[in-house]
């Protein structure tokens, strides 16, 4: 018996190492490639987008847009020309989500300063108060890095027009008016063609997790 395995050593490690291989092949062909979907409004939740853009199925991008930021510098969507970007819609004076949102915001910002392909987005649901010097303020409390984060103002009802027309991030009732008013948790990741990629729980420190792994999906493909 001890002769008959010394015999067939070598061939037994040989279809071991050979049968490993094959299974690893094998799990590789049948794991499911990783994709991102790129969100259609027709794709969301009914709700969460304006009726008059609920029927698209295809080609949805994120509108132009012309805002100001803490400096007072104008961002337009030309900012983001091929990159990679996470949006997202707070207010200063917010004690409930906002101060979670933007401290996760702020971790994403440590995380990306030195990339060149990723940038974030911030805009003011409470335009009437976040004036430029109110936003600039609160950008220096919380570190923000001018020219990688824009925390944006201006026109209420453009803004509202973006979250609910471009961004699909928040409920679709309201008209952008005096009493109208945006709460949303949702981070939005947009990629280099301005097409919307994922949403995620800014509230959520795993939906963070996954946000990130996104953007390095997107970022190698």
């Amino acid at each position: 018996m001890l002769k008959f395995f010394k015999r067939y050593k070598t061939f037994a490690i040989v279809f071991s190492i050979l049968s490993a291989i094959i299974l690893v092949s094998i799990y590789s062909l049948l794991k499911p490639e990783k994709t991102l979907p790129i969100y259609q409004p027709d794709m969301v939740n009914a709700e969460l987008v304006d009726t008059t853009v609920q029927y698209i199925r295809k080609y949805h991008k994120i509108a132009d847009f012309e805002l100001v930021n803490q400096n007072g510098d104008t961002i337009t969507e030309a900012f983001y020309k091929d990159k990679i970007y996470v949006a997202d819609f707070f207010f200063t004076t917010c004690l409930t989500i906002c101060p979670i949102m933007t401290d996760h915001m702020v971790k994403i910002q440590e995380k990306i300063k030195d990339d060149p392909e990723v940038f974030l987005l911030s805009h003011t649901v409470f335009p009437k108060t976040d004036s430029v010097p109110v936003l600039k303020k609160y950008a220096e409390e919380k570190g923000v890095i001018d020219g990688k984060w824009n925390l944006v103002t201006g026109d209420k009802k453009k803004i509202y027009d973006l979250a609910r027309k471009s961004y699909l991030a928040t409920k679709s009732t309201g008209d952008g008016g005096k009493y109208d008013m945006i709460h949303t948790e949702n981070f939005v990741l947009v990629d280099k063609d301005r097409q919307i990629r994922g949403f995620y729980d800014g509230t959520d420190p795993e939906a963070i997790e996954k946000l990130m792994a996104d953007i390095e999906f997107l970022k190698n493909k």
